[in-house]
């Protein structure tokens, strides 16, 4: 069915318009534009602003569910709930395990990826285990393996097409190979968990690696006389950078520098584990036990980072906050992780492009997504024409 919404704000080429207009037919966008629209509207958000849907890049697990050990139905609820943050499409992100229980993993996403309904799923991210043992970060030390173990075959084999990145350190035994195998086969290598100098990161994105994993977080830190991954990072055009902007992982002067040296680059994620989306407890991230504080990152015991309870929506607001141009920090949700993963008839509103689209209130909260031009909005959300929450409130972050 036909669908022409309006909307007071709207993303559209990476700049935020105002007024604005989409029209929708049969799952496909058909047009977009700025000011009256060709016919009377059939959806009038009277507030807020409509954004390609949000895409997250990189994510373990969310609402209770670890996708290392989830069964079939707890992947099919991620996918199910994860519009409700804004999200139309994601990457499952499986991390440093026994190679056993990552392949099982791999055939449990193979069992849902054509069947689980809501947020597209985009193919598989492997964050190792071709990590560094001296930036394990949360991964288990014990797992981990040099790239020329043939535990990189069995993953390979095991995700078949459905690869869309894995994340290496470049600088192990074996990893400049599997760069150059990964490349070869037409397939997307990020930087990652790696104590790389600026040499060794410049020699893997020169054989084709295009990604870094979480800019910042373990990784060689920037020094002016060793610039390491994250000086390679900022400074390098060929590759996108991923950020986790829950204020924690990254501070807000750290998160500007980054959007200042690498605007157009930088793609926000989540890295969000079980505990995204529930009660703080304690939970599990590829059979490790975690805690989550109200106001904290999850921690191991020993106080380290594991992962975030970071939305996506959450994640634009954040960055709004700190001082980024909300269109910028829309586009690094969207458009910048399309094109980073090759998916580029998705994060752009565009004719011919599916209906993927996200309505977020002048606080950034999700309202409403459509997939494929079919509308869902959380329990919580205010139907098209209700005041938003916290609207007119001066404390609250507005699209300007």
């Amino acid at each position: 069915m036909r669908e022409l919404i309006t909307v007071p704000r709207l993303l559209l080429s990476g700049s935020l318009i105002a007024p604005g207009w989409v029209e929708l037919d049969s799952g496909v966008i058909l047009g977009a534009g700025r000011g009256t629209p060709p016919r009377s509207a059939t959806t009038a958000l009277d507030h807020g602003v409509l954004s390609p849907g949000l895409i997250d890049a990189q994510c373990n697990g969310a609402f209770g569910h670890d996708l290392a050990t989830a069964d079939a139905d707890g992947w099919t609820e991620v996918v199910r709930r994860m519009p409700s943050t804004g999200v139309t499409a994601f990457v499952p992100t499986l991390v440093t395990g026994e190679i056993a229980g990552m392949i099982a993993a791999t055939e449990r996403y193979h069992s849902v990826r054509d069947t689980a309904q809501g947020a597209k799923m985009l193919g598989l991210h492997y964050e190792g285990p071709f990590l560094s043992p001296q930036r394990p970060g949360a991964h288990p030390v014990e797992h981990l393996l040099p790239a020329d173990d043939a535990a990189f075959e069995a993953l390979l084999d095991a995700a078949g097409d459905e690869l869309a990145y894995m994340t290496l350190a470049p600088e192990i035994a074996g990893g400049m190979n599997a760069v150059r195998r990964l490349v070869t086969r037409g397939l997307r290598v990020a930087i990652g968990h790696s104590d790389a100098t600026d040499d060794e990161a410049l020699a893997a994105i020169d054989t084709g690696a295009s990604l870094v994993t979480h800019l910042y977080n373990a990784q060689r830190p920037l020094e002016h006389r060793d610039p390491g991954v994250v000086g390679v990072a900022l400074s390098d055009p060929r590759v996108t950078i991923g950020l986790i902007a829950d204020l924690h992982h990254v501070a807000p002067t750290a998160l500007r520098v980054a959007f200042a040296a690498a605007g157009g680059r930088v793609m926000l994620v989540t890295d969000a584990v079980a505990a995204m989306g529930v009660e703080p407890g304690t939970w599990t991230l590829a059979g490790r036990q975690f805690e989550v504080v109200e106001g904290q990152p999850p921690r191991l015991d020993d106080g380290t980072i594991a992962g975030s309870s970071l939305r996506l929506d959450e994640a634009v607001a954040n960055v709004v906050a700190c001082g980024i141009d909300p269109a910028v920090a829309l586009t690094a949700a969207t458009r910048v992780p399309a094109d980073a993963l090759g998916v580029t008839h998705l994060g752009r509103i565009a004719p011919g492009c599916p209906a993927d689209l996200v309505w977020l209130d002048d606080t950034f909260r999700t309202c409403a997504t459509w997939i494929g031009g079919v509308r869902s909005a959380p329990e919580d959300a205010p139907p098209p024409g209700a005041a938003a929450p916290g609207a007119g409130d001066p404390t609250q972050q507005s699209i300007t």
